[in-house]
């Protein structure tokens, strides 16, 4: 591999595809194939001028490799880092994992709309995240913690394969002993037989979201494909209205800035247009989902 130490730090530059030198301050496996990562620009001062909103994504790029899309996992409430929760599945994410702390990737960004936090403020708010979707989600997640006085009461719903597979399982543990808020959290199945929560999927939890006034509610989700079609279904059902239904949703976004036309669906661009939609927007771009 290349000694990426001695790759020289920039500034943002005024061209839209050059990436910005970051290091990596921390790294740490949170499953098998998936892991964290912290990272912050090599100039300490920029570091404390990251600007981002939750639900917006980054291009990660490693020199003589490639570059590909990872939704942002902090939160700007919390400024100096980037955090990003990435899954081995590729060429790219397979040396980006050989990269051990003090490495330099190039990052760009970000991209996309986002969630839209001046809509969401005093309202209610309903997360459900299923397997790697938590990675978008949790952005939003933390800045709604850091914040929660702005916001009306709060439920998050996740869900795992496994035990094992539960990707910030540590994490979720301790939101749930907070008592601004109620978290629940199931598996599908549990191999080791000392799973202390709820067993079977995660429109099972919803019978246990109580008092929540639909109109004033924003509901968001993201995670396996096969989820989106039946958590709707129980949004729909709490007669959350369709606008404020929210959705990540990634199409094979590839220049981040709607150059490519990858992401492209008719007048759609995903990486401008989303990666955030409401279920209003989907209903009439049915090729989304």
């Amino acid at each position: 591999m290349t000694d990426n130490s001695q790759i020289a730090a920039s500034a943002p530059s005024a061209n839209p595809f050059m990436p910005e030198q970051m290091r990596i301050v921390r790294r740490s496996d949170l499953t098998s194939d998936v892991r964290f990562f912290q990272v912050r620009p090599v100039d300490m001062e920029r570091a404390l001028s990251l600007d981002y909103k939750p639900g917006q994504f980054m291009m990660v790029s490693l020199a003589g490799v490639g570059e590909a899309p990872f939704s942002i996992s902090s939160t700007p409430s919390r400024p100096g880092m980037l955090e990003f929760c990435i899954r081995k599945v590729g060429r790219l994410t397979g040396e980006l994992f050989k990269y051990k702390e003090n490495s330099i990737i190039g990052v760009r960004g970000p991209y996309g709309n986002g969630f839209p936090l001046e809509k969401m403020i005093g309202k209610d708010i309903l997360i459900v995240v299923g397997g790697l979707g938590v990675a978008p989600l949790r952005s939003l997640l933390l800045y709604i913690l850091d914040n929660r006085d702005k916001f009306g009461k709060f439920y998050v719903l996740h869900g795992a394969r496994t035990p094992a597979e539960m990707l910030f399982r540590k994490e979720f543990f301790e939101i749930k002993e907070r008592d601004d808020l109620e978290c629940f959290l199931t598996v599908d199945n549990d191999p080791t037989s000392q799973w202390p929560f709820n067993k079977g999927v995660v429109t099972d939890l919803f019978p246990k979201i109580k008092e929540l006034d639909p109109g004033n509610t924003f509901a968001t989700i993201c995670g396996p494909p096969v989820m989106y079609k039946f958590v709707v279904a129980e949004f729909l059902k709490l007669g959350i209205p369709k606008h404020q239904i929210l959705m990540t949703l990634e199409r094979r976004m590839h220049c981040g800035i709607g150059k490519c036309g990858h992401c492209a669906i008719g007048s759609i661009y995903t990486c401008l247009d989303g990666p955030v939609f409401s279920y209003w927007d989907v209903l009439h771009m049915k090729d989304l989902i």
